[in-house]
């Protein structure tokens, strides 16, 4: 029961996303737009969460507690890290980011930090250099 569920809050979240993404505009970037992207990855979501409603697992075995608590504070960090990114800028907010979640999947505090910022650097050069996707570098007010 639990995966359909599942698959029905997803399938409405996807919805949604998808009709959002809608009405998304940018005078830079992919010539189809910057709906295409969002709305394929609802429109993926969304597919497979159908699956989940048709075809759930025959025998689901309940999580331990630990487990949810760590998917907790694994949203918790992309709730923060959505939160932090303007402010911070991009390449900070990524670094924090990414060291939380290594931390979280039991990465040691050096190889955590060391991969933050190499994921923070890399994705910023990346998307500003490469793709020409302007990201707020800076702190809101350093920028």
């Amino acid at each position: 029961m639990i995966d359909r569920i599942a698959g029905a809050v997803i399938f409405m979240i996807s919805a949604a996303a998808f009709w959002v993404a809608r009405d998304y505009e940018a005078s830079f970037g992919d010539p189809l737009g910057p709906a295409v992207f969002p709305q394929m990855v609802a429109a993926a979501a969304a597919i497979l969460s159908i699956g989940l409603i048709l075809r759930p697992d025959p025998n689901p075995k309940a999580q331990p507690l630990h487990a949810f608590i760590r998917q907790a504070m694994t949203l918790g960090v992309l709730i923060g890290y959505v939160l932090l990114l303007e402010p911070l800028g991009f390449p900070l907010s990524t670094m924090i980011g990414t060291t939380c979640l290594a931390l979280l999947f039991g990465a040691e505090r050096m190889t955590a930090g060391l991969t933050g910022i190499a994921v923070g650097i890399s994705l910023y050069l990346i998307f500003d250099t490469v793709l020409g996707l302007p990201l707020p570098l800076a702190p809101a007010r350093f920028g």
